[in-house]
């Protein structure tokens, strides 16, 4: 089976500093892969690589066998990856619903004209992404919450709905970053649920995680970086048993 991505040798220098070195990596179509490391390994780093919210310094990805290392990341998005953020980044004036139909903006194709003079085609759009968008905030808990203001919500429903602000797009790739980052015991598990619920949906994820439990309860393959390298991959197993891994966590024995 062909990968969804391929990240081949992929570098990025900030200055003098080398956050990333050489890195490669693949993720297969159907699976949940999981990118762990200790802070400033460069994991967000990748991200931005893959996203085109940065350039690569050298090596190339693609998505789906197209080359995607130079593409701005709106083309990158139209494509079908899509990421959430570390820190959330949402409209806290608008709605819950408006924060999702955001999300549609790449999937719709009405024009300025068609949009001025209120054409047939756009109210469709319109309609259509209204259904879509009620539809995830169902699926993530928060329908009734639709036409609240996005500040109103707890840390954990803000969780939630930037992920599925990011599903709005209709991705292939689902890129979250530290998706449990700052919750609770439960919502870590409710958490956990539905990102299985959402691979079922036909999506391909692939996360970083500080939580080792959510890391080695729903990865299928792990990949582990360490002042920009790669020093592991493989199944959970694997890599939690791997020497490289358990010196870049808890250091090395003198």
């Amino acid at each position: 089976m062909a990968p969804l991505l391929e990240v081949r040798a992929v570098s990025k220098i900030f200055g003098g500093l080398k956050a990333l070195d050489r890195v490669s990596l693949t993720v297969k179509p159907g699976e949940i892969f999981g990118l762990i490391g200790p802070n400033g390994a460069g994991k967000t780093t990748l991200f931005n690589l893959i996203s085109g919210a940065l350039p690569a310094t050298g090596g190339r990805i693609f998505f789906r066998g197209e080359e995607i290392s130079s593409l701005p990341d709106y083309r990158i998005c139209s494509r079908g990856v899509a990421r959430t953020y570390q820190n959330i980044r949402l409209f806290a004036k608008m709605t819950v619903l408006e924060n999702v139909l955001i999300g549609r903006h790449c999937r719709t194709r009405s024009g300025l004209w068609a949009t001025l003079l209120n054409l047939p085609s756009e109210r469709a759009e319109n309609r259509e992404g209204k259904r879509i968008a009620a539809q995830l905030l169902d699926f993530f808990h928060l329908g009734g919450k639709k036409d609240e203001k996005a500040s109103a919500l707890a840390y954990g429903e803000e969780r939630r709905l930037e992920i599925a602000r990011a599903l709005a797009t209709d991705p292939a790739l689902l890129l979250l970053d530290e998706p449990s980052a700052g919750m609770n015991s439960q919502e870590v598990k409710d958490l956990n649920e539905l990102i299985l619920r959402i691979r079922e949906g036909g999506k391909t994820i692939f996360l970083i995680e500080h939580n080792m439990k959510v890391i080695m309860d729903i990865c299928d393959r792990i990949a582990v970086l360490d002042f920009g390298e790669k020093i592991a991959e493989g199944v959970p197993e694997e890599v939690r048993e791997n020497p490289r891994v358990i010196e870049a966590y808890l250091g090395k024995e003198t």
